[in-house]
């Protein structure tokens, strides 16, 4: 029996293993939970991706880590729209029905560019347990998201400098602990045409360090606009895979671009 269509793409990536990869199933009618979260772990990407039709031209859209289905994930997007555009099923603009509501994707030149809803931060105190993380590491804490569902908000942290992004080893132990889904650490960019970097840690939805991080970036544009003024950046992730992300923050939701390469195409057999 031949089983459903799957890729795996490097999204936010110029060229085969860099940025972040992808798993994308395309189904012929919605799946099982279970089903669907046993193939993320099987795969073991940060996220998977399962598509189907739904109504009007759009696609149904949800993504999973290993261990839990998440409510908004940019990258996986990427991964999808560039799968669905190079396959011939969509034309030069996408809409998907998910979690987070319908988001869109179209081409920009040789970018794909995604329509995400912002996430503006709440800046009470920072939560008990922090500290622990850094350990002696210096840090300003700059707020949380506003999610109601724990696993979906997170933290941002501003550091002195982008070598103290490169530096950060946090307790990923300590970190699972606390009752968010992930943290975000970020610094003014020392790259030439980059703005701002950043990494992004996630172990409680079973992903020690994200490569690239698309739902990061709806946090981190609001942040980066209040403090410069500006609403255009050039951002990198600065993880051992790396990434770039072109990003405008347009109030209510932030635009991200980028390219995406297919590295593998096949079929599961379950």
């Amino acid at each position: 029996m031949t089983g459903p269509r799957i890729w795996v793409v490097d999204a936010f990536a110029d060229r085969p293993f860099d940025g972040n990869p992808a798993a994308v199933v395309l189904l012929d009618q919605p799946a099982s939970p279970s089903w669907m979260q046993s193939i993320a772990a099987e795969m073991n990407l940060s996220e998977t991706a399962f598509l189907h039709r739904a109504d009007n031209d759009e696609w149904t859209l949800r993504w999973y880590t290993p261990t839990v289905e998440v409510r908004l994930c940019g990258h996986a997007t990427l991964a999808a729209a560039h799968v669905l555009m190079s396959e011939g099923l969509a034309a030069d603009r996408v809409a998907f029905r998910t979690r987070s509501g319908q988001l869109t994707a179209r081409r920009d030149g040789d970018l794909i560019a995604l329509d995400m809803p912002s996430r503006p931060l709440l800046t009470d105190a920072p939560p008990d347990g922090l500290a622990a993380v850094f350990g002696s590491t210096s840090y300003r804490f700059a707020g949380r998201t506003g999610e109601a569902d724990p696993i979906a908000t997170d933290l941002l942290v501003a550091l002195p400098d982008a070598d103290a992004v490169r530096a950060l080893r946090p307790d990923l132990t300590r970190l699972a602990a606390l009752p968010f889904g992930g943290l975000i650490v970020t610094a003014q960019a020392d790259l030439p045409r980059i703005d701002f970097v950043s990494r992004y840690f996630a172990p409680r939805q079973g992903i020690a360090e994200d490569p690239v991080t698309g739902a990061a970036h709806c946090v981190l544009a609001p942040y980066w606009s209040a403090a410069t003024g500006r609403t255009a950046f050039v951002a990198a992730q600065l993880s051992a895979r790396s990434g770039i992300v072109r990003v405008v923050h347009c109030g209510p939701v932030t635009q991200l671009s980028g390219r995406a390469v297919t590295v593998l195409a096949g079929r599961l057999t379950v």
